[in-house]
């Protein structure tokens, strides 16, 4: 992808630093790796829905669903839109193909009734094309309209300007062996012009001056260079009027570059692998990170694929597309053990809704997989009245 974005720069352009590469990776990491599953809210039980085989299985002949996802979310994060078209059966009218636009082929407008469109170009064919809403997975960045998204590079881009600045001066600066610059003083005038030929033959006419500048470039510029020892005749005199690499703080800046990076993206700094590193405090903030971050952004993605990609008779009686997120928490094993434990003693899950969270295969009725109990005494639920009044003697009736 090599469009160009609000201020100027493309993204493999950006990516070329570190911090946004990585920041990238992160954030469409994580929405690649999280399965969908389909619920009835009536009773938040699960449904084997046919557009799991989509979502999950293979969205389309070219792409893995983590590919699919990676790239729709890699596409909201540079371009400020992610774009999903739905290709439907003729028949049932069911989504039978999905296919990622990138965002610099995609014209999001509205018609003079207000109702939105996409003009396209063809990933394949390059054809143009207009296509309807319904037809069109539009996930958005920050919006100041609702209807097109902001680019996090292009907010970004003043951040990401410097960062580049200075790490085209870090490169020049190694590049010359860390040599300053400086002036070269002559005692007396160079300012004499004289005609030399040049490779092809043809006459030029150049100052003394210009002569020394560039025998004492070709001389000490570049790593062959390095260290070479400076013969200095005609009196003169090297003085470096450059700040070293250390005086201008680079390890300094690049830190609070980063921070800026990882500010913009919401990513934590140790994501980044930068800052502090400290077991438990990069555990907390991996769970601000999908709290925060990945939360927002996981239910833009569930409300418009559900409006999308149901039929309008399935929404009405309560069918919802979900992402089971757990897979971005597996790593905080203590917490997520906790919280099943109390959530199983309070009756609220049973071993089988924890299994299912774990994508663990379900015990069943047979071996009291789907038996929920509450904390006094660890009983059944459906015998909490029975324990109670044999407790009470009755008197809780």
């Amino acid at each position: 992808m090599s469009g160009v974005n609000s201020f100027g720069g493309t993204e493999q352009e950006c990516m070329k630093l570190s911090a946004v590469s990585r920041a990238m990776e992160i954030l469409s990491g994580s929405m690649a790796k999280l399965p969908y599953y389909v619920v009835d809210e009536n009773t938040n039980k699960r449904i084997n829905h046919p557009i799991l085989y989509l979502m999950n299985v293979r969205p389309n002949e070219a792409m893995a669903p983590a590919v699919h996802k990676s790239m729709i979310e890699g596409n909201r994060l540079s371009g400020g839109n992610g774009y999903d078209w739905i290709i439907r059966d003729r028949v049932s009218r069911r989504p039978a193909e999905l296919i990622p636009l990138p965002w610099e082929l995609v014209h999001p407008w509205k018609d003079t009734n207000g109702h939105p469109w996409y003009g396209i170009i063809h990933p394949y064919t390059g054809e143009p094309m207009v296509l309807s809403c319904e037809d069109v997975v539009h996930v958005k960045g920050y919006s100041h309209d609702g209807f097109k998204g902001m680019s996090v590079l292009g907010r970004a881009s003043e951040v990401i300007a410097a960062a580049r600045s200075a790490q085209d001066y870090e490169r020049s600066f190694y590049e010359n062996s860390g040599t300053p610059s400086g002036v070269l003083v002559a005692a007396g005038d160079l300012s004499g012009e004289v005609t030399r030929t040049k490779a092809d033959g043809t006459a030029e006419t150049v100052t003394h001056r210009d002569i020394v500048r560039e025998e004492w470039e070709k001389t000490h510029t570049g790593p062959k260079n390095a260290f070479r020892t400076a013969i200095l005749d005609f009196g003169l005199d090297y003085k470096p009027i450059t700040i070293s690499n250390a005086d201008a703080q680079f390890v300094e800046s690049k830190e609070v570059t980063v921070e800026d990076i990882a500010r913009f993206f919401g990513v934590p700094l140790s994501k980044l692998y930068a800052g502090k590193q400290a077991y438990n405090s990069n555990e907390q903030n991996s769970i601000d990170y999908v709290v925060s971050t990945l939360h927002p952004t996981v239910t833009q993605y569930e409300e418009e694929r559900t409006y999308k990609q149901l039929a309008d008779s399935e929404i009405h009686v309560g069918l919802r597309l979900k992402i089971n997120m757990m897979a971005e928490l597996k790593g905080d094993s203590a917490s997520r053990s906790t919280w099943y434990k109390n959530m199983r003693e309070i009756g609220a899950y049973s071993a089988d809704d924890i299994r299912a969270r774990e994508d663990e295969e379900a015990l069943g009725s047979d071996r009291g997989g789907d038996i929920y109990y509450f904390n006094k005494n660890f009983a059944p639920l459906d015998m909490a009245r029975a324990v109670t009044e044999a407790q009470t003697g009755g008197k809780n009736k």
